[in-house]
C-alpha cells in the first residue's frame, strides 16, 4: 500500500507540473487579460502535432520543436487577438460573443487537425520515452520527469519576465487600470496583443510536452478545457506560482484517485477540489 501511494504521489506531482504548463497561458489570457480563450487546449494539440511531424520526419526532439515553433505561435496569437479586438473589444461587446468566437476557433483548429492527421493516435520517439529509474520503491519515468523540468523552466522564465521587466508589469496591470497604464506611456491594446501572443506561444511548448507524456489525437484537447480553467481559477487567476501549485494539487489528486479507484473518477475529484476552494476562498489560493 505504501509503495502504491508513494508512486501515485510522485507521478501526480510530475503530471501536475505538466498541467501547470498547459494552464499558464490561460492564466495570462483569462486571468490577466480577461479573455476567455476556449480554444487554448486546441492550440496545445496543434503544438503536439507539429512536434510529432518534426519528430517523425527528422527525429527532432519535441521540446526543441516546441521552442522553435513558439515565435510562430506568438505571431499567430497576436494576429488572433487583433481579430478578436476588432470584432469584439473595440465595440464593447459582451464576453458571451467572445466565447462563441473562441469556440469557433476551437472547432476550426480541431477539424483541421482531423483532416490532416486523421483520428488515429500519434506518438513521438525519444531516448527517454521508455526510460525510468528508481529511488527506493518509487519509480520515476523520464517521460514524466523531462516535461516536469521543462514546465518549471518555462514558468520560472515567465515569472521573471512578469516581475523584472516593464512589459511584464504592464501585462499584469492592463486588466486593472488601463488609464494608469496610458499615463505610463503604454498602449493597453498593444500590451494585450503582446500578452495574448505570449499566452499562445506557451501552447507550442505545452503541446510538445503533452505528446512526450502520452499519444495524442485531435480531440484529446477537449479533456483539458475544464481542467485548465479549474487550475487557473484554483491558482488565483493571475498568479503563476498559484497556477503551479494548483496543477500539482490536481495532478496528485488525479493520480491517487486513478491508482486506488480508477481513472474515470479523476475528473470528479479534481473539480471537487475546485468547488471546495471556491466555497472557502473564492479568489483562489493566491488570489487577492
Amino acid at each position: 500500500m505504501l509503495d502504491l501511494l508513494s508512486n501515485a504521489i510522485v507521478s501526480g506531482l510530475l503530471l501536475g507540473g505538466f498541467y501547470s504548463a498547459v494552464a499558464v497561458g490561460l492564466a495570462i489570457s483569462f486571468g490577466m487579460l480577461e479573455i476567455s480563450n476556449l480554444a487554448h487546449p486546441a492550440f496545445v494539440m496543434l503544438g503536439s502535432f507539429i512536434a510529432y511531424t518534426t519528430n517523425a520526419a527528422w527525429r527532432l526532439d519535441p521540446i526543441v520543436t516546441g521552442i522553435l515553433a513558439a515565435p510562430l505561435f506568438f505571431v499567430f496569437g497576436s494576429l488572433l487577438y487583433r481579430l478578436y479586438y476588432v470584432s469584439f473589444e473595440q465595440h464593447g461587446r459582451d464576453q458571451l460573443r467572445g466565447l462563441a468566437f473562441f469556440f469557433g476557433v476551437l472547432f476550426i483548429t480541431e477539424v483541421s487537425l482531423v483532416l490532416v492527421f486523421g483520428v488515429d493516435y500519434r506518438l513521438v520517439e525519444t531516448f527517454y520515452s521508455t526510460t525510468s529509474f528508481s529511488v527506493g520503491w518509487v519509480g520515476v519515468p523520464l517521460r514524466l520527469l523531462v516535461p516536469f523540468i521543462a514546465s518549471l523552466v518555462m514558468l520560472f522564465g515567465l515569472q521573471l519576465v512578469l516581475d523584472r521587466t516593464f512589459l511584464g508589469r504592464a501585462i499584469k496591470a492592463v486588466a486593472q487600470d488601463q488609464l494608469a497604464l496610458r499615463l505610463m506611456a503604454a498602449d493597453p491594446v498593444r500590451i494585450k496583443r503582446i500578452a495574448f501572443g505570449l499566452s499562445i506561444a506557451t501552447t507550442s511548448i505545452a503541446g510538445a510536452l503533452l505528446i512526450i507524456i502520452a499519444p495524442v489525437e485531435p480531440s484529446v484537447g477537449r479533456d483539458y478545457i475544464g481542467r485548465v480553467f479549474a487550475i487557473c481559477i484554483l491558482g488565483g487567476m493571475t498568479s503563476l506560482p498559484g497556477t503551479l501549485l494548483a496543477g500539482l494539487i490536481l495532478g496528485v489528486a488525479e493520480s491517487i484517485t486513478s491508482t486506488f479507484y480508477g481513472p474515470s473518477w479523476s475528473p470528479a475529484v479534481s473539480f471537487g477540489f475546485l468547488l471546495l476552494v471556491l466555497a472557502v476562498r473564492p479568489s483562489g489560493l493566491f488570489g487577492r
